[in-house]
């Protein structure tokens, strides 16, 4: 059990550099991109100790692939874990336009990766998509998830959240 962290703590932009933000703008406008390529609005981004992006990845989840298990975050992950040894994993951040499901939040556990910083909360995120199908959310935080672990996962957010859900207004209700 992760004594470092609470499931409830709140989020605090506590140590964010302006890097930070920029960075979390970013992963924002990459998913309005996957937006405009057809697929889900979430996008997600991988930068190392330096603010330098090392992997990024918009939703693949949607056909032509199809695999629903192909979400922003597990791919940036994946992605970021054939280029670094764990140990530079340990002081990278993943900013993410959506909060992690649990299943990217596994992800991101097991490739080591340190910090999380996330736009739109997974209970904002409910509200925007409600009960569409391509959508099932599960309510259950990244902090619950990160904080059953044996290492620590910092984790910062909501933040910016009008701006993250900017590309999923509309998205959830006409044809895609």
């Amino acid at each position: 059990m992760n004594a470092h962290a609470h499931p409830s703590a709140p989020a605090t932009p506590a140590g964010l550099s302006p890097r930070d933000l920029e960075l979390l703008r970013m992963a924002i406008r990459l998913s309005d991109e996957s937006k405009a390529r057809g697929r889900h609005p979430f996008a997600a981004l991988v930068a190392d100790e330096h603010g330098e992006v090392v992997a990024s990845a918009g939703n693949n989840s949607m056909p032509p692939e199809g695999d629903p298990t192909q979400h922003a975050e597990l791919v940036a992950a994946a992605q970021a874990a054939r280029l670094l040894t764990p140990e530079q994993l340990a002081r990278c951040t993943l900013f993410t336009s959506a909060e992690p499901c649990c299943m990217c939040a596994g992800a991101i556990y097991w490739t080591n990766i340190g910090r999380v910083v996330y736009a739109l909360s997974e209970h904002t995120l409910l509200g925007l998509t409600g009960d569409h199908p391509e959508n099932p959310t599960f309510s259950l935080p990244c902090r619950e998830v990160f904080v059953r672990g044996q290492h620590k996962v910092e984790v910062i957010g909501p933040l910016l959240e009008d701006e993250a859900a900017a590309p999923h207004r509309g998205f959830w209700h006409a044809a895609h």
